[in-house]
């Protein structure tokens, strides 16, 4: 019986694809080049289902996949009804709060731009600092450049694209990781195939992890 996997296109993708491989998962030599939606491998009883990041723990909340991989950002800002069983360790980067060089902490814009308005907002209730939250879906960068908000809230890998922008980091809020994630409903039903997967995932990672002591 195939085992369906939600996986986010991009860098994480591409990064999970390589952990499967070392976790001796037969993996096409073309898997990532790909543009199908779908990719079925037969050899490993697998389809994979490849989607927007923030619509991967939708997936495998309504069971139309029985497992997933999403970054932790992407958790913390949907919430959704899923079991987080393993931290991956791949594409690792940092939510952080940017904006101009010339912001001063308490001027008058109090507007933060995101497209994770509910970490976001938690964050600054947290700091007890009042704010308007305003959901942008990219290039937030431009926000503090075209006068919309003061700050931004948003992924940190190298931070060059802030540089190259003329932005600043003014705060780190939390280092990001991608996560394994699994359907209630499957990880009852499927506990045997999951549970291997998430061994054979495991074993890898903790190998890495040695290596680098």
């Amino acid at each position: 019986m195939t085992l369906t996997m939600a996986m986010p296109k991009g860098r994480i993708f591409e990064e999970a694809v390589q952990l499967l491989r070392s976790a001796g998962y037969d993996l096409p030599s073309s898997f990532e080049q790909s543009r199908k939606l779908i990719i079925d491998v037969p050899n490993e009883s697998l389809r994979f289902i490849l989607a927007k990041p923030m619509d991967v723990p939708t997936y495998v909340e309504h069971g139309v996949a029985d497992v997933g991989v999403a970054g932790k950002d992407v958790m913390l800002e949907e919430k959704r009804d899923v079991h987080e069983v393993l931290d991956l360790n791949i594409s690792a980067c940092h939510l952080a709060v940017a904006a101009l060089p010339t912001y001063q902490r308490g001027e008058l814009n109090p507007k933060v731009a995101s497209k994770y308005p509910n970490v976001a907002s938690q964050f600054f209730k947290e700091q007890g600092e009042q704010v308007e939250i305003i959901k942008l879906n990219g290039s937030i960068e431009l926000a503090p450049i075209m006068g919309l908000a003061g700050r931004i809230v948003d992924i940190v890998s190298t931070g060059q694209t802030l540089k190259e922008n003329g932005l600043v980091e003014l705060e780190q809020i939390r280092q990001i990781t991608s996560r394994f994630i699994v359907n209630p409903a499957s990880y009852r039903m499927r506990a045997g195939e999951i549970h291997d997967m998430v061994e054979r995932l495991a074993a890898v990672i903790e190998g890495d992890g040695s290596e680098d002591h």
